[in-house]
């Protein structure tokens, strides 16, 4: 896990469960296209590769499913040149990270919200943290609104 012990020590405060050597596959919903859960496998470590890193491998029949109603995406920490060219009415800035406001995580798009790295770069899963919160606060304000703001 890419993080500092203190960081780790955090999340698990704030009630993170981490689920190791488990690799989400597909994204289940519902007939009305809502969310309910992410099919996953467990992976165990295989033998070591010529640079020694033991790289995870699937499980067969490890298969379950994880109950969810929201999946947030964090891969990576550089902001894709492709979120410029498809969605050109979100504003970003000079390094192509998504502008945000610092309390609301609002972006300049009717109904998208943005936080964490792809806003700030590179920084402490604590931060990002903080963004997430920040948006499920941000997200249901706007829901309850009828997405007024």
């Amino acid at each position: 896990m890419p993080a500092r012990a203190e960081e780790a020590k955090h999340a698990l405060q704030e009630g993170i469960e981490f689920c190791m050597l488990t690799n989400p596959t597909e994204f289940l919903g519902d007939e009305k296209g809502w969310l309910t859960g992410a099919r996953c496998v467990r992976m165990e470590l295989g033998e070591p590769d010529a640079s020694g890193r033991r790289r995870p491998i699937e499980i067969k029949g490890s298969e379950f499913i994880l109950p969810a109603s929201l999946a947030i995406i964090g891969l990576g920490t550089t902001a894709n040149p492709l979120i410029q060219s498809t969605t050109p009415d979100l504003k970003t800035n000079a390094r192509n990270y998504i502008s945000a406001d610092p309390e609301t995580t609002r972006t300049s798009k009717r109904g998208v919200f943005a936080g964490g790295d792809i806003v700030t770069g590179g920084a402490t899963v604590i931060l990002a943290m903080g963004a997430g919160r920040k948006a499920a606060k941000s997200i249901h304000e706007f829901l309850v609104s009828d997405g007024q703001w």
